[in-house]
């Protein structure tokens, strides 16, 4: 077989037999947006919806570690071929859905509240995941739309960056640099955009195990 005919034959083969993903939705009638779904694919690429028929979903990639654990917990789930709503009566919370696919392998769960710790690890990855391109939409809305708003949503995207629950933050670079450079912002909103921009670009501190 020549070099050729087996890349060939390589890439039909990764083609016959996708990688796994999961997904998660949720729909919670009367919230802002109603519909969330979240695609992860097991290289990290993250398809991010607002409706079921959204026409211009948000695409992105997370780290491999951050990757790496949501699958993780998806798999100390069994890869949802068990029930983990808890069963107790508590309010709505919002109709949420966890599924796994690999091939023609499915499996999915539907819960309103789960009290298993790896059901509640990986909702809050998801949840995550909502809450920033929440902030995103809102970001890219205002600096298209609205430049006085900009500053009231820099501040809640801090807010988030800060609470460590920002995901995959240099998504928001192009935008961040957008505001820091145009005279048209607010100064303040230029300033925080630049600060913001400049803690993301920051590499991590080493741990103190590794400095030694």
């Amino acid at each position: 077989m020549t070099p050729r005919v087996l890349l060939l034959a390589l890439a039909c083969s990764a083609a016959a037999f996708p990688a796994p993903r999961l997904f998660f939705s949720k729909y919670f009638k009367g919230s802002v947006p109603e519909y969330v779904a979240t695609t992860v694919e097991q290289d990290g690429a993250v398809t991010f919806q607002t409706a079921m028929d959204d026409p211009d979903p948000l695409k992105f990639k997370l780290d491999p570690a951050r990757t790496q654990e949501m699958f993780d917990l998806a798999s100390k789930l069994d890869h949802f071929q068990h029930p983990i709503e808890s069963g107790l009566k508590i309010a709505n919370l919002g109709a949420k859905t966890f599924r796994f696919e690999n091939g023609s392998e499915k499996h999915q769960v539907e819960f309103n509240f789960s009290e298993d710790p790896n059901a509640q690890a990986l909702l809050d990855q998801f949840e995550e995941i909502t809450e920033t391109e929440q902030h995103f939409i809102d970001l890219d809305r205002t600096v298209h739309f609205d430049k006085l708003g900009v500053n009231d949503v820099l501040l809640q995207l801090e807010a988030t960056w800060d609470r460590k629950r920002l995901v995959a933050p240099e998504q928001f670079l192009p935008l961040l640099d957008r505001i820091a450079k145009n005279e048209s912002f607010l100064h303040l909103a230029r300033e925080r955009a630049a600060a913001i921009a400049e803690a993301i670009r920051k590499p991590p501190t080493p741990s103190p195990e590794k400095t030694q």
